[in-house]
């Protein structure tokens, strides 16, 4: 190859050169090799994994055939357009860009650029279109952007990008479309955006946008599409918005907007598109006074709108979408709705509507999704709905009071997705859905439906998206077929619970490997478990109990090792319990009771240390002696083996269950002495050792057990004296019939006294004659006190201390406002109850309502703590309290609930831990947040601590019990373990409350409590030591990275400070430090970790004081602030 061959096709391009430096000025040479260097300064800053930037090579001169740039037409060659949309770049945005300076157009959209926009940008005063959406962009809009006076498009959109909207931005009077949304933009909308005379679409929706909607907005005869949702926007509707004529789509949902809604908006000539729910709104819907509005869609849903649906609204005829679901609205369903030929969403759940649903609405065949559930509707199917409603995709009329069967013909709507006919007194054969391959949750559960040949189950394995199956409380009667096993292999929720099913459980059950909650209880089902139970290794719930089953339970069930509750209670089940129950490290509840279980208890049950709300074994035939290693169940709240056939001592190592509230041993042949490490059971409530064989001396300790309500040690073989004190002093609680050996030491017990006090000396005469008639005094005196006190405790609890008004709530009131406690409503389910959303007749805004659950152990004590916490404590991070319910439910049973205030953001949980609960993983929480969340926890802690007259320690602080507002503020919740203290001391008397009498939670509760220490304030401040280290790592203390030793204040300890960068939670990182991660972290996040480390030591008398706590973050917060600023303060944090 020759010199000439090789050199030639790079001579074009230099010639090319060579010919504009000798034909062209200097200068305007100089701007084109500009142009070339930043193009590859632009390369060397940016990683490329997929070599996109390949032909950007510093050997060559021709840039305008790199790819992604284009030139202008004519020379000198000028970057006119710079296009890398989607092409996987990453690293900082290079400030070199600002050196295109003919650039009209750049586009690096959908890439991974992160740290800041570079104010370089703003050199750019030619360019006209700037899209740098979709990437991790931080920090914030740099005001050199208003000096791009050409601008017409801005997209900034899905970014992480902080602080306020720049008022200069509007300075850039060309702009025609802005979209900022999907931010973490702050503080008010410029009001320079209602001036842009060409603006035509403006988007600053998912913000935290605050203020009014600017009074011009709408104004600009260009304006066609506004999207501001999702914000915190307050106040009304401007009425420059109200009235513009040129706006199509207005999107203000998810924010606080109150007033009444502008009628001009219903009678509007453009607007298309009107979304208004999940505001404050209220007063009725306007009426459409003409026919010609274009509306498509309206959603006026989640507010507090009253009165009736109006008519008018059927002259919207290009409707599409309606939704007025969850507002107050009373009346019936106007026909006129019908008249809507283009209707596919009607959505009106969760209302106050009455009478019959029209029958002509069964008539729009345009409808897709049809929502009328909880209301007091009543309808009558037509029987060709499903001819009638063919692009049905949604029914939903849960509560409806349906006449008649299901209609045969339903199955012809083929695109249905969602049925819920739950409660609506539907009666006759299910009917085969088959037909419905998109059909994803079918939910026909308590009614009177019949299961008919079968078909219809057989039927549903063609319904291969199906998840959830729901036929519960029907009373369907039959043996269940073997096809079962072919449900689809999606599906993940099967109840089949309160039916009449008989015959076995079929062996195909353990196709259905997706299962996470099957419940089969209170049927008739005869045979055994089938083996092929084993093969649901995803179970969470499985519930065979109140069946007839019997036979030996499988070694496979060992295999469901991720179960969390397991019941069997209620059958005729012989054998062993299979050892490989062991293997469960989830399980919390174990129920086998009133089965023929025989043998000896499996010591490997008590090795599951997860166990933390029931063991039941009663009422089976177990034998031998109960197993050394019971004491393993650390965390088990109650626990019951009576009524078997145990033998030998009651093993020393239960004085270990130091959280242990219900104790049942009765009906065995247990022999041997009460052990003196049951003195360490501080909240024991109950204790049952009846019937059994047990000897010696009825212990001291019991009386000292203040906890305890009920003692229960008849038909034994006690003797001596039987102590006097403590629940001694109450016959009413204590049972001790069938010990002939018991004695008594003072007079008036049905017991004898005990030989030393039974000589008639006459000088004892002489004493008792004096001693007696005191004792005897100062005994009523005693009961008189007792007596009073425990009226004064079993009176109902009050709130009249709070500082919040309080209006009578009854039971009828808090079922209307959680929809008869609708699953929809629940937001959350705790360890003595469940928390529903709900509105109630005296509260415009959605209040949060916890119901307690009173069968469970421990719930009314949880609820007499809570009242008295809340009744006596007002700080602005405690959760606030509205009013209670202490009443009885329509069956006469107790019922008892607390109103709060609703928190719209949820809890700490969600946000550290979004994708453990099905949210969306974009769901995190920035530096600034968690620094300010951990101050205001903080804050209520030292209230609690330090300035109540009675100090109150919490007991059981974690993640779930602290809430967020909408302004993402946090509130400490869940006072149903709070404790008063005698004392500010941080210690208590061996002899007073500890510990025990609670449960707390795991990982969270501090050591000392797990050896039976008192309560103190510094245990809160473990458990806070250790909510700070999950904070800022976002790992949970539970983290199964924890075993072997390793725990997360050990994890932390390790890595501290060298290596801390490593173990954070990596989306505070990505969103908060924008090129000085090392400042911030040294400056803030090890400041923060070290106090979480200080927190949470082992030793209490190492840990600091919440004052100390809250100083110390306070200044972390300046800290924060300083370095983030560029002038920010605290109040704007």
């Amino acid at each position: 190859m020759t010199r000439s061959s090789v050199s030639c096709p790079k001579f074009i391009p230099l010639l090319a050169f060579f010919m504009c430096s000798c034909s062209l000025p200097l200068a305007t040479c100089d701007d084109t090799d500009k142009d070339r260097l930043a193009l590859l300064c632009f390369k060397s800053q940016t990683y490329d994994p997929t070599e996109v930037l390949s032909s950007w090579s510093n050997t060559s001169f021709n840039f305008c055939n790199w790819s992604g740039v284009s030139c202008s037409l004519q020379t000198p060659l000028r970057v006119t357009a710079l296009n890398l949309s989607s092409q996987g770049l990453s690293g900082s945005m290079p400030p070199c860009l600002g050196n295109l300076s003919s650039l009209e157009s750049l586009d690096l959209s959908s890439n991974k650029f992160h740290g800041s926009i570079p104010s370089e940008l703003g050199r750019l005063n030619k360019v006209i279109h700037l899209n740098l959406s979709i990437n991790s962009l931080d920090g914030y809009i740099p005001d050199a952007l208003s000096s791009c006076s050409r601008l017409q498009i801005l997209g900034l959109w899905e970014n992480n990008l902080q602080g306020e909207i720049p008022q200069s931005l509007t300075q850039c009077i060309h702009l025609q479309k802005v979209a900022l949304n999907n931010n973490k933009l702050q503080g008010s909308i410029p009001t320079g955006f209602g001036l842009l005379r060409d603006l035509e679409t403006l988007n600053l929706s998912n913000n935290a946008l605050t203020g009014n909607i600017p009074s011009l907005l709408g104004s600009s005869p260009s304006l066609v599409y506004l999207d501001l949702g999702a914000n915190q926007l307050t106040g009304e509707i401007p009425e420059f918005l109200a009235n513009s004529s040129s706006l199509q789509v207005l999107r203000l949902m998810q924010n606080s907007l109150t007033g009444k809604i502008p009628p001009s908006l219903f009678n509007t000539s453009t607007l298309t598109t009107i979304y208004l729910q999940s505001n404050n709104f209220v007063g009725p819907i306007p009426t459409v006074t003409g026919t010609s509005a274009p509306i498509e869609k309206l959603s006026l849903a989640e507010n507090s709108l009253t009165g009736e649906i109006p008519a008018t609204l059927g002259n919207l005829s290009s409707l599409i979408r309606l939704s007025l679901a969850v507002n107050n609205l009373v009346g019936s369903i106007p026909e006129s709705l019908s008249n809507l030929p283009s209707l596919e969403r009607l959505i009106l759940t969760f209302n106050n509507l009455s009478g019959p649903v029209p029958q002509s609405i069964f008539n729009m065949s345009s409808l897709k999704f049809l929502e009328m559930a909880n209301n007091s509707l009543t309808a009558r199917l037509p029987q060709d709905i499903g001819y009638r409603l063919p692009n049905l995709q949604s029914l939903i009329l849960s509560k409806t009071q349906l006449s008649g069967g299901i209609p045969a013909s339903l199955v012809n709507a083929s695109k249905l997705e969602m049925i819920y006919l739950v409660r609506t007194g539907l009666s006759g054969t299910v009917p085969s859905f088959g037909s419905l391959p998109n059909l994803q949750e079918l939910d026909l559960s308590y009614n009177q439906l019949e299961p008919g040949d079968w078909s219809f189950l057989s039927s549903l394995a063609n319904c291969s998206q199906l998840k959830w199956l729901f036929l519960d409380g029907n009373g369907m009667r039959g043996s269940l077929p073997s096809s079962i096993g072919n449900l689809p292999s999606q599906l993940e929720w099967l109840w089949l619970n309160q039916n009449k099913f008989t015959g076995g459980i079929p062996m195909e059950i353990g196709n259905l490997r997706s299962l996470k909650v099957l419940y089969m209880d209170l049927n008739l089902f005869s045979g055994s478990i089938p083996p092929t139970i084993g093969n649901l290794s995803n179970l969470l719930v499985l519930s065979f109990a109140q069946n007839n089953l019997s036979g030996y339970v499988p070694d496979s069930i060992g295999n469901l090792d991720q179960l969390t509750e397991f019941y069997l209670d209620g059958n005729n089940f012989s054998g062993n319990i299979p050892e490989s129950l062991g293997q469960w490290k989830q399980l919390q509840k174990l129920n086998v009771s009133h089965n023929s279980f025989d043998g000896s208890i499996p010591s490997e049950i008590f090795n599951i240390s997860s166990l933390s709300q029931s063991l039941d074994l009663s009422n089976n035939f177990f034998t031998g002696p109960i197993p050394m290693e019971i004491g393993g169940l650390i965390n088990l709240g109650s626990i019951s083996i009576s009524s078997n056939r145990l033998t030998g001592d009651i093993p020393s190592t239960l004085g270990k269950c130091v959280l242990l509230e219900f104790l049942h041993m009765e009906g065995n042949f247990l022999t041997g002495n009460i052990p003196e490490s049951l003195m360490n059971l501080k909240s024991i409530k109950e204790m049952d050792l009846s019937r059994n064989k047990l000897s010696g001396k009825i212990p001291e300790f019991l009386a000292l057990l203040s906890s305890l309500q009920a003692l229960n040690l008849s038909l034994n073989d006690f003797e001596g004296p039987v102590p006097s004190s403590g629940i001694f002093s109450n016959s009413s609680r204590v049972f001790l019939k069938g010990n002939h050996r018991l004695c008594a030491n003072t007079p008036g017990s049905s017991l004898p006294l005990c030989p030393e006090l039974g000589s008639k000396g006459e000088n004892k005469s002489v004493v008792l004659e004096i001693v007696i008639p005191i004792a005897v005094s100062v005994l009523i005196l005693l009961l008189c006190l007792v007596v009073i006190l425990v009226r004064r405790r079993k009176g109902e609890p009050s709130l009249q201390h709070s500082s919040v008004h309080i209006e009578k709530i009854t039971y009828a009131d808090i079922a209307k406002a959680t929809n008869g406690f609708s699953q929809v409503n629940l937001v959350g389910l705790g360890s003595f109850g469940a928390v529903y959303k709900g509105i109630l007749l005296s509260e415009d805004d959605p209040v949060a309502i916890k119901v307690f659950n009173l069968n469970h152990h421990g719930a009314p004590k949880s609820f007499v703590s809570e009242c008295e916490a809340l009744r006596t404590t007002r700080h602005r991070n405690l959760v606030k309290v509205i009013t209670l319910c202490s009443t009885v439910d329509p069956t006469g049973s107790d019922f008892k609930a607390l109103i709060f205030q609703y928190m719209p953001n949820g809890s700490l949980e969600w946000w550290l831990h979004a994708k453990d609960h099905g949210y969306d993983e974009k769901r995190f929480l920035s530096l600034g947040e968690r620094i300010n969340i951990a101050l205001d926890i903080a804050y209520a802690l030292d209230y609690l601590h330090n300035q109540c007259a009675a100090p109150i320690i919490h007991c059981d602080l974690k993640p779930s019990n602290v809430l967020l507002d909408h302004e993402m503020t946090a509130y400490v919740s869940d006072f149903g373990l709070a404790r008063f203290m005698c004392t500010t001391s941080t210690t208590v008397p061996a002899n007073s409350t500890s510990l025990a009498n609670l449960k707390g939670t795991i990982g969270y509760i501090p050591p000392e409590y797990g050896m039976g220490g008192p309560i103190s304030s510094k245990g809160d401040v473990y458990s806070y030591g250790i909510l700070l280290l999950e904070i800022f790592t976002g790992r949970c203390p539970t983290d199964e990275k924890f075993k072997d030793g390793m725990s997360l204040h050990r994890h932390v300890a390790t890595n501290f400070p060298g290596a801390i960068a490593e173990i954070l939670d990596p989306t505070m990182l990505q969103n908060d430090i924008d090129g000085r991660n090392s400042e911030m972290i040294q400056s803030c996040v090890l400041p923060m970790l070290k106090l979480g480390l200080l927190c949470s030591m082992a030793s209490p008398r190492d840990r600091l004081g919440m004052a100390q706590v809250s100083a110390a973050i306070l200044d972390i917060k300046q800290a924060f602030a300083e370095l983030y600023s560029g002038g920010i303060s605290i109040s704007d944090m």
